[in-house]
């Protein structure tokens, strides 16, 4: 079992990693979001203090997170986990830290997926996403074979994000080198940091981060 943390700014391609590892290891990725989102319609303790919060307009509590984390570490069985979008602040790495010590598990790996920001500015904004299928296509990169028509499924339902475009996406990351970032130095002092370029080509990302993972 291999439990890894996946960082990097907004458009660094960690959900695209964390599918692989999903799909190719048999990992459970423990996303901050599904996570609210599945309590919140369970109905259980948790499930209801998480919409009261939610109702309110009020960001969740860390404990609430981390109580929804020790649930799925505790009762889910797979090959190992992908902590993504937590944490993302330093007391929040101490509380993961903690609760890893708790059920007795280890986090094997931290991996940086390192940009360049004027290069992840113009990846982002020009991402198309198929909204049937997921499909992702670039406007320079990888445009679709007929324009406006997805090369999957046929779909004419191309989006764009509405926060896909440059000044949001400056505001994206300027929050997550206020809030995130400090975490790269925290992991490199504990020696589980490991860095790859996040805008390389997918399959070299995909093997950098495998070489991490079977080497830990």
């Amino acid at each position: 079992m291999v439990n890894v943390i996946l960082l990097g700014p907004p458009g660094a391609g960690k959900g695209t990693q964390a599918k692989r590892l999903v799909d190719g290891r048999g990992m459970v990725q423990l996303s901050t979001g599904d996570m609210l989102r599945e309590a919140r319609s369970s109905g259980t303790g948790m499930g209801r203090r998480v919409a009261q919060v939610m109702d309110r307009g009020e960001l969740v509590t860390d404990d609430i997170v981390i109580g929804l984390i020790e649930e799925k570490l505790t009762h889910a069985r797979g090959a190992g986990f992908i902590f993504d979008g937590f944490p993302r602040t330093l007391p929040q790495a101490d509380a993961l830290g903690r609760l890893l010590d708790k059920v007795g598990q280890r986090l094997d790996a931290v991996i940086e997926m390192q940009v360049d920001d004027a290069a992840l500015v113009a990846r982002i904004t020009g991402r198309v996403t198929c909204g049937v299928c997921g499909a992702v296509y670039h406007d320079r990169t990888h445009p679709t074979r007929q324009p406006g028509v997805c090369d999957v499924c046929g779909s004419t339902d191309l989006r764009r994000r509405a926060d896909d475009n440059e000044a949001s996406l400056r505001q994206r990351l300027m929050e997550y080198y206020k809030k995130t970032s400090p975490l790269i130095g925290y992991y490199y002092a504990k020696g589980q940091l490991t860095t790859v370029d996040g805008l390389a080509e997918v399959e070299v990302v995909a093997e950098a981060v495998r070489r991490v993972l079977d080497k830990g």
